[in-house]
């Protein structure tokens, strides 16, 4: 029996996700049809739009700290700088919103590979620190460079218009959204099944068998802090489009925690896990909590009792509720194996 279950674990982790990836994105681009038939609120369309930005966030960070074996606490001053950059390329320089992404990203990626610069003389905990330095120095820099960001005023922005013509409004939006999540979460699974993930997991396990087999320490935390920046990036601009609104106290120390709560909650080295954690740090609380009697109808209850339940998880799921669906396969399958040799004997 225990080898047929090994069996059947082995078969799901050699199963190549896309068409369930693809399937995910069909089901998220209906959200916004749900709405405007009044089926859907519009609160809970930008709740969901939010926790699929983050989603992609965490993605980057869950690349850097589950297969590299960094940690970083800056993901929410990269992220912020995305959104800045998108709102002054967009509405104060009118370029088009691709020229625009496209600077968005590429600008804290620099950033983040001198970090990455950072990462080869120290690490842990002392990394964790510099990375914060990092993220309040840019964080500094939204309030203090108001000629660019207004302060604390904060920035707007609009919804994004595609080649020049193609007005997405707030559905079209949403669709970007759930599209570059859809091809972050196809990249990524390529990327840490290639010879790039391997090398990180290599690194990761020891950086000492890493240099003997030949990989190149320096050039794979560089890409680890490029890729994970980049991916924070890519979720400030996604957001800045989405929300349209911009402000320094948005980018600080809780955001960054909540986003590694993520991949911790969801699991470590998974990305449908990450989701699944975006949801609980980012949905649970607007989306379920609030809408109970007596929890909603106390300010700050539906939080509190979210923390709740991620120290719970963390209690009796330490490696990631996406561990929660194996499981139940597996409880399954006793509960069958069990009911048939009962029919046996009788």
């Amino acid at each position: 029996m225990r080898k047929r279950e090994n069996k059947l674990i082995q078969v799901y982790k050699s199963k190549k996700p896309y068409s369930d990836y693809i399937l995910f994105g069909i089901l998220l681009i209906t959200l916004p049809i749900l709405v405007d038939m009044g089926w859907l609120k519009y609160s809970y369309l930008t709740t969901i739009a939010s926790i699929l930005i983050y989603s992609i966030v965490a993605l980057g960070l869950n690349l850097l700290v589950g297969y590299s074996g960094l940690i970083s606490l800056g993901t929410a001053g990269f992220m912020g700088l995305g959104t800045y950059l998108a709102a002054f390329l967009t509405k104060d320089l009118n370029l088009p919103f691709e020229i625009s992404l496209t600077i968005s990203v590429l600008v804290p990626m620099v950033i983040g590979i001198l970090t990455g610069l950072v990462s080869l003389r120290i690490e842990g905990y002392y990394l964790a620190i510099a990375t914060l330095a990092i993220s309040e120095i840019l964080r500094k820099i939204f309030v203090e460079f108001e000629v660019v960001t207004n302060g604390f005023s904060g920035k707007q922005a609009s919804y994004p218009t595609l080649l020049g013509f193609l007005d997405l409004g707030r559905n079209g939006t949403f669709i970007l959204i759930v599209v570059f999540l859809i091809g972050i979460m196809i990249l990524t699974y390529n990327l840490i099944n290639s010879y790039t993930g391997r090398a990180l997991s290599t690194m990761r396990g020891s950086e000492a068998a890493a240099q003997a087999m030949g990989i190149n320490i320096f050039k794979y935390r560089l890409l680890a802090f490029a890729i994970a920046v980049a991916y924070s990036a890519l979720g400030g601009v996604l957001y800045m489009h989405f929300v349209k609104y911009t402000y320094p106290n948005a980018w600080t120390l809780t955001l960054s925690l909540n986003i590694l709560a993520v991949i911790i909650i969801g699991g470590v080295r998974s990305i449908p896990g990450t989701v699944l954690g975006a949801f609980v740090v980012f949905g649970i609380p607007d989306l379920i909590l609030k809408r109970l009697p007596l929890i909603g109808d106390i300010d700050g209850a539906a939080y509190i009792f979210n923390g709740v339940l991620i120290i719970l998880t963390i209690l009796f799921y330490p490696l990631g509720l996406i561990h929660i669906g194996k499981d139940l396969k597996k409880l399954r399958f006793k509960l069958r194996k069990r009911k048939e040799s009962y029919s046996e004997q009788a």
